[in-house]
């Protein structure tokens, strides 16, 4: 996985959070693309040069797997004779060849391992089903398209041409579900998934994280999927959610100094390592053991926080220096505010279980008054969230109540004042609020930092 991976990952697992809070039923799919031609190209060039590697009687790794993958893309963009071969493997893994089938299994057992270890540092969960979860299904797909009158055949493929949609020339653009050689491709997969989704999982929203460059191709899988009568837009909602780049300093697409596309566990090991100098400076006291479990939640969290403070329409600037800030709207900020609302806490020392039993929150001062009325628009925030599916909705709600809470601690004193108990509670819903805003983005909180 490389960096542009990042944003669907960190997107869809924080939308995915939020529904969940909200008490839906929220089925977490991670719809890889373990299918079609970098899977033709891949397994052509590895019988080619790797054969011992798909016969099972070498191991490899992710690192020649992504080597080779390069390679073959290559041959595939020069070489016609190699191209044809290619498209040939595809045919057969999607005819269920053993052979075929045996290198699929070997290079997706690699892909999944390196999966999950960046799964893993993010904390995200999910159910990983690919393409192929989908191939027993195509072939039904295209014959009910063509039973309903949808098909029209253009240059021996069988394609699905929508009115409204048109390339610069003025031509009707065609989804095509069955390419001229008998090959299925992304379209027939989506078209498949998404009855699928609908009628057999009985999903009532559907929410689709991918980069904006898919726009128009889900656009046009959501009218075909009316036209052909799996999608009611009065029963179901579908939702494209398009994200833009991550940039490098440059403004330009994100890569190593070398040119390479960057590595998505080089980006995650160089944020926490960052993370870990800062806290080094600024927290010399801390353990060796605590300052590495601060670094990963401050590392993390800030990758995280950046790119869902953006609005996710547009592009961003990558930067760790901005990212692991103290001030400003970071993760680093608001972790940071968290620890000073467990801070008063702990130097009041009273349970404020027990306090809750007795008392409630008076607000007299003006600190205390735009604080509170903040707290009482969580709810609204999440709403927002929910409906427009931005998740700096949410970012700005919890930078503008840690900016609140941090005017509310210079301007009232909480221990040994009369209203302790009282500004206790406040400090406790503070404290409620930002750490369950923080785990919807996926962002773990820290008594101490």
């Amino acid at each position: 996985m490389h960096v542009g991976h990042l944003r669907s990952t960190i997107i869809g697992d924080c939308l995915a959070r939020l529904f969940e809070f909200l008490g839906h039923d929220v089925l977490r799919l991670n719809h890889i693309g373990d299918w079609g031609t970098a899977f033709g190209m891949l397994i052509a060039y590895m019988k080619e040069q790797a054969p011992d590697v798909l016969t099972g009687k070498k191991d490899t790794d992710l690192t020649h797997l992504v080597g080779w993958y390069k390679a073959s893309k290559q041959l595939f963009d020069m070489d016609p004779a190699f191209k044809k071969k290619s498209q040939l493997e595809v045919v057969a893994l999607q005819g269920g060849d053993p052979e075929s089938l045996k290198a699929w299994h070997i290079i997706c057992d690699i892909s999944s391992r390196a999966y999950q270890q960046i799964y893993d540092l993010l904390d995200v969960k999910l159910i990983e089903r690919g393409e192929s979860f989908y191939n027993p299904m195509l072939a039904d797909t295209v014959a009910d398209l063509e039973k309903k009158g949808l098909i029209t055949i253009s240059d021996g493929a069988k394609c699905v041409f929508v009115e409204g949609f048109q390339n610069r020339e003025g031509n009707l653009l065609p989804l095509m579900v069955q390419k001229s050689d008998g090959g299925y491709n992304y379209d027939t997969t989506d078209m498949a998934t998404i009855y699928h989704r609908i009628h057999d999982e009985k999903g009532d929203r559907l929410i689709y994280v991918t980069d904006s460059g898919q726009s128009v191709h889900f656009q046009m899988i959501f009218k075909v999927a009316e036209m052909a009568g799996y999608l009611d837009p009065k029963k179901v909602k579908v939702d494209h959610v398009p994200f833009g780049l991550v940039l490098g300093p440059d403004g330009k697409k994100f890569k190593t100094r070398s040119g390479d596309t960057e590595k998505l566990i080089d980006l995650l090991t160089t944020a926490i390592d960052h993370a870990d100098k800062i806290l080094q400076e600024r927290s010399p006291e801390l353990s060796e053991k605590e300052r590495h479990h601060l670094a990963h939640a401050l590392g993390i969290g800030a990758i995280k926080y950046a790119d869902l403070s953006c609005n996710r329409t547009g592009d961003y600037v990558f930067s760790y220096d901005r990212m692991l800030r103290f001030e400003g709207n970071t993760a680093a900020y608001l972790m940071y505010s968290y620890v000073r609302v467990a801070g008063i806490k702990r130097k009041v020392n009273v349970n404020v279980e027990t306090i809750l039993k007795s008392e409630s929150i008076r607000l007299e001062h003006p600190s205390e008054i735009s604080l509170g009325v903040h707290l009482s628009q969580f709810g609204e925030a999440l709403e927002n969230v929910s409906r427009d599916l931005l998740p700096n909705r949410l970012t700005d709600y919890l930078y503008a109540l840690a900016e609140k809470f941090n005017a509310f601690f210079r301007d009232c004193r909480v221990e040994g004042s009369p209203e302790q108990n009282s500004r206790l509670l406040l400090c406790e819903a503070v404290a409620r609020t930002m750490k369950q805003g923080l785990d919807i983005l996926g962002v773990q909180t820290v008594d101490r930092m």
